[in-house]
């Protein structure tokens, strides 16, 4: 690999995005490749008042919410102290916990997914990934190991949207894929057959 790359990965509550973020960025520095991973919603402002509706310290309308995403992605994008671009000037591959893929899923049933896209074009335009890599699991999984890894569940961790988000993701896959690069890879594995295959993913980049 020769250049550094912006990553983000996808997928529904308890995929096992986060892990393979972590795997994927001791792989790459490793490889001698200077790597910044990070997350949506972000740790700023915005991404805190997402935070805090997801666990029902506030309240706020699914189409504020998906406005508050939003600015939080665009702040993610355009932040000047860590904004992903400009870690992406400084050489370093960037690799995301979620992006707008995750908008389009998780907010279309709530409004029209043409316009969760039209909301996030301005992201889009700005920065599109090298590849959005999907851990596709069952909404039966994600619902067992969300019971068996947390005590308590967010705003949207019920089997019934689960399942509405999965389908949505293929939706939004489908609507897009003459503009996005979209890898998908069985999640229901072990950590390191899910990492081989990522790598493989990526390795190819």
């Amino acid at each position: 690999m020769t250049k550094n790359l912006f990553i983000a990965f996808e997928g529904i509550d308890g995929s096992g995005k986060s892990t393979q973020v972590k795997l994927l960025t001791q792989k790459l520095e490793e490889s001698g490749h200077k790597v910044y991973a990070t997350f949506e919603p972000t740790d700023s402002p915005i991404g805190k008042m997402i935070r805090d509706i997801f666990s029902g310290r506030m309240e706020a309308d699914h189409k504020v919410i998906a406005g508050l995403f939003v600015a939080d992605r665009l702040d993610h994008l355009l932040n000047k102290n860590n904004g992903v671009l400009k870690m992406l000037e400084e050489g370093y591959t960037v690799i995301t916990d979620r992006y707008y893929f995750s908008s389009y899923a998780y907010h279309s049933p709530y409004m029209s997914m043409d316009w969760v896209i039209e909301a996030n074009k301005l992201s889009a335009e700005l920065l599109r990934p090298d590849i959005n890599i999907y851990i596709d699991i069952s909404a039966e999984e994600s619902m067992h190991r969300i019971a068996k890894g947390r005590t308590s569940t967010e705003l949207y961790e019920t089997l019934d949207n689960l399942k509405q988000v999965k389908n949505l993701y293929a939706e939004a896959f489908e609507k897009l894929k003459d503009v996005e690069k979209i890898a998908s890879i069985n999640g229901e594995r072990t950590e390191v057959e899910i990492a081989a295959d990522v790598w493989k993913i990526v390795a190819d980049l």
